[in-house]
């Protein structure tokens, strides 16, 4: 496993800042999303699959990371390590809405829309169900700590599991439980834009979140015309990525968002 030093700006942000309480910055990008209707709707056609918008800014995310490896790193002991693959945590809600969980998809460069989706599905339904047992395991931990010592366990579980690289899943701390960046949606609420805070226990550089499509006028080839729009926003922790990098993610997830199906995976 490869490492290299920290930059210099880096090491400064690290050591300014405490987990993210302070490095948060953010930014926003509204899409052209006629492609990746075009592309929802040919995709459930010929698969069956109810792949969503939300599906495939995960995959642009993806894509992001692959494009900035400056995003696709873990931080210990004053170094980046590189993360072997582009994973992705997609936040699900679970009891009618109550209560927020979420599922790490793994590899998700080399995974169809489909492939994303179905995973995603499928893991989902075991955790509504209570047949996923990792969950099961972190639920009952979350529920069995008080809200005093619950802050220093996850801040503990966290390095332990990211940092220091280890799989604590019989303790429900799975090994880089977060993935590599995090993806949620509003769209489905009707939300046009929001933006969303990172916890201090993700220890990953990007949170992006999902607003509505809606019809907007947009000027094209010199004329106003109305295109679908879909509103995208993230956040950002600045002990990771400045703004260069960010500038070169939000260029990667445009390109994805440009033309979906050049991307799949063969």
């Amino acid at each position: 496993m490869s490492s290299r030093t920290i930059p210099t700006w880096r090491k400064l942000a690290w050591a300014a800042w405490r987990a993210p309480s302070d490095p948060q910055f953010y930014g926003e990008l509204d899409l052209d999303a006629t492609a990746l209707l075009a592309y929802v709707d040919h995709v459930r056609e010929t698969s069956g699959t109810r792949v969503t918008i939300t599906h495939l800014i995960g995959r642009a995310v993806a894509h992001g990371l692959v494009q900035v490896p400056e995003l696709r790193v873990r931080v210990a002991f004053g170094r980046e390590y590189e993360r072997e693959t582009a994973d992705v945590f997609f936040i699900t809600s679970v009891e009618n809405g109550k209560e927020l969980s979420g599922v790490k998809i793994t590899d998700v460069e080399h995974k169809s829309a489909v492939d994303v989706a179905d995973e995603l599905t499928r893991r989902h339904a075991a955790i509504v169900s209570g047949a996923d047992p990792e969950f099961g395991r972190s639920k009952a931990l979350l529920g069995w700590l008080p809200i005093w010592l619950l802050r220093p366990v996850m801040r503990c579980g966290a390095w332990l599991t990211t940092a220091l690289n280890l799989d604590l899943k019989a303790l429900g701390m799975p090994r880089q439980a977060f993935g590599g960046a995090m993806v949620t949606s509003v769209g489905m609420w009707g939300v046009r834009r929001a933006f969303s805070p990172l916890a201090a226990y993700y220890r990953m550089p990007v949170l992006v979140l999902v607003g509505a499509v809606e019809q907007r006028p947009v000027v094209v080839d010199g004329e106003v015309v109305a295109r679908p729009v879909l509103g995208v926003t993230a956040t950002f922790d600045h002990r990771y990525v400045d703004g260069s990098q960010a500038v070169r993610f939000a260029a990667a997830a445009r390109e994805y968002c440009a033309d979906p199906r050049a991307f799949e995976p063969v």
